[in-house]
């Protein structure tokens, strides 16, 4: 195993940060092992998510709030999970061109992350690479989501405190600030509030709140706030907010609540992915075409086809 890597990850290295996240990406085969080894030291950050449309300005408010963060004293981990390419499964806007403020600033690591084809807006390498981010002392981990508008809802499982965003003149107002994606909210952010119909926005958004079914915990109430991320205005707010809603977790006791949920998710995603390697692994490739061909041909159904492959 990388056992130099992990010695250096644990003493804050970013070199070593970057190649365990790589290998953790790309699936190596020691990857479990890394994990086993940094797992005992994880547990201490304050996860943040942060989703929303396309063009909401995430980027942009994720650099405003990361400066408001390291001037605060807080040691920040980035985790920008991006579109892949179909050619490469890299990252499409791996540079990360609107965190400029945040490439020589002590104390904060960026790393973009393909989604490699994950519907749910996270890479499916995103959870170990937070292990390793708060195994390398990051008190506050922000994982920035693709913007694939509401399947993006898994967020809820990486995070501890989740903001949407959203702007105004997005189009269909409702379409945009649907139940889906409301229910997961934490904070909601109306970004580019310099724009016509912001305030509007807010209202919609407190009316959409006071309606739904919001998932309730112990009677947080979700606020809505404006900004102008690009200018830095309103981020202050922000981040206050933040702070408190992770304070109100932990004053209620609902950190453990949170992890039980989280663990249990992961566990039965790693679950399907061993199961699902186990049984194809009981068929040859040309077996498992020859299959898929006699679906194609309507001789069997999908469900018939997996029912032999798992032997059920």
């Amino acid at each position: 195993m990388n056992q130099k890597l992990v010695e250096s990850l644990l003493k804050g290295d970013r070199r070593a940060a970057a190649r365990l996240i790589t290998l953790v990406e790309n699936h190596h085969p020691e990857s479990m092992e890394i994990i086993r080894e940094i797992f005992p030291h994880t547990g201490k950050a304050h996860i943040l998510g942060i989703t929303g449309p396309p063009g909401s300005g995430k980027s942009t408010l994720v650099n405003s709030l990361s400066v408001e963060f390291a001037e605060r004293g807080r040691k920040i981990g980035i985790l920008a999970v991006d579109p892949s390419s179909p050619f490469t499964g890299g990252a499409l806007l791996g540079d990360r061109i609107r965190m400029g403020d945040l490439l020589n600033r002590k104390g904060v690591f960026i790393r973009s992350m393909g989604t490699r084809g994950s519907l749910g807006g996270l890479s499916t390498a995103t959870f170990d690479a937070i292990k390793i981010l708060d195994a390398m002392g990051k008190d506050l981990i922000i994982v920035e989501t693709v913007g694939a508008g509401q399947a993006e809802v898994d967020i809820v499982g990486a995070a501890h405190t989740t903001i949407v965003v959203t702007v105004p003149g997005l189009g269909d107002d409702i379409q945009a600030i649907k139940a889906g994606i409301m229910e997961i909210g934490d904070l909601f952010v109306v970004n580019k509030a310099d724009r016509i119909g912001a305030d509007r926005r807010v209202m919609e958004i407190r009316a959409m709140l006071e309606l739904s079914n919001h998932r309730e915990k112990g009677g947080w109430v979700p606020p809505v706030l404006k900004t102008v991320a690009r200018e830095g205005e309103g981020v202050e707010a922000l981040a206050d907010g933040i702070e408190r809603h992770f304070s109100y977790l932990k004053e209620n006791n609902l950190i453990e609540e949170f992890e039980r949920q989280r663990v249990r998710g992961e566990i039965e995603d790693i679950l399907k992915a061993h199961l699902l390697r186990h049984a194809l692994s009981r068929l040859s490739d040309e077996d498992y075409e020859a299959l898929i061909l006699r679906v194609v041909r309507r001789e069997i159904d999908p469900y018939s086809a997996a029912g032999e492959i798992a032997g059920v």
